[in-house]
């Protein structure tokens, strides 16, 4: 399905019928961390995705994919899927709307609080496999074994619900130079594309990856799908292995750049975000200002945006990162 203008839109009201639009805000101390001399024009905006029901953009892809589903009348026996924590929050929000059992498989290991909040939406959760990746054969096996649908991490659908995101920013805040957003398997990325490109907006799109979870900026900057073993402990969020190959396509053609980040760098970008807006960030969620900060004297007097993805971070691990040595 073509991700039109009107496609986009009519995605976005189906989201905002279960939720409102999410804030967008200049922080003054976060801004002035980045300005140049006083008045030269410095604009840093931060898109608050942390502040959705699920406390993560990914809730906006559920609803859409699940209106198109009940829809097409096609209204599966249950679902399967298989995430790192905010995709399943999705789908277990979604499922639930509309009284389908939804089983979500995680890695061995997953965040606690994450397993915790998939349970309280009315999922079944299985921890299986080793990574992501892994997870996602065990959830279609299981999808298979029990005739239910299994519901992937990319598709149209989630493309054009996570989309309005990027209607409402561009709205909010015109002219935008640069954003800057989190790739984990590419929907918020592919999502802002697909916005900017509908709009017919000029604004550069810069993806950010781990330096632990490198797979994305491989196949970038080859053409190609390559895998690559995930080493991040804090960015979960972004801890892909195998690329998508339809995401990759569209962040091939629509991104400026993409931009690694270090795990201790995302911590510093965790500690900079509570410092200066007392907003909490998981690691995903502070990519996007650690991969700024890294560029921040090329944005001198520029309009920016960051992607606050999520906030969903187990307490020791953001205790850590807090306590860490600036």
């Amino acid at each position: 399905m073509p991700l039109t203008l009107p496609t986009l839109q009519a995605a976005a009201r189906t989201v905002h019928a279960v939720m409102p639009p999410t804030p967008q805000y200049r922080w003054p101390l976060l801004e002035a961390a980045f300005a140049g001399p006083p008045g030269d024009g410095t604009e840093l905006w931060l898109k608050h995705e942390n502040h959705t029901p699920v406390g993560a953009f990914k809730i906006r892809g559920g609803l859409v994919y699940f209106d198109r589903l009940m829809a097409s009348g096609a209204r599966p026996a249950g679902v399967v899927s298989a995430t790192r924590g905010n995709h399943g929050q999705s789908i277990a929000y979604a499922a639930a709307r509309h009284g389908v059992p939804a089983l979500i498989v995680v890695p061995q290991g997953n965040s606690r609080e994450k397993n915790a909040a998939m349970r309280a939406l009315g999922a079944e959760l299985v921890a299986a496999g080793e990574d992501f990746q892994a997870s996602r054969g065990h959830a279609q096996a299981l999808a298979e074994q029990r005739g239910w649908l299994m519901v992937p991490s990319f598709h149209p659908d989630l493309v054009a619900g996570v989309a309005s995101y990027a209607l409402e920013l561009f709205a909010a805040a015109p002219d935008l130079h640069s954003v800057y957003v989190p790739i984990g398997l590419g929907s918020g990325a592919c999502g802002l594309i697909a916005a900017r490109d509908a709009l017919g907006l000029a604004t550069r799109i810069v993806g950010v990856v781990s330096t632990g979870a490198p797979a994305y900026a491989l196949s970038l900057a080859c053409g190609e799908a390559v895998s690559h073993p995930v080493t991040t402990q804090l960015a979960d969020g972004m801890a892909c292995r195998t690329p998508e190959p339809q995401a990759l396509a569209m962040l091939q053609r629509g991104l400026h750049g993409v931009v690694q980040v270090s795990d201790d760098e995302v911590a510093a970008a965790m500690r900079r975000l509570f410092e200066a807006t007392h907003q909490v960030a998981e690691g995903a969620g502070a990519a996007a200002l650690a991969a700024a900060w890294q560029q921040r004297a090329q944005l001198a007097g520029q309009r920016t945006a960051l992607i606050l993805s999520g906030g969903n971070v187990d307490r020791d691990v953001y205790a850590a990162a807090l306590s860490a040595a600036p």
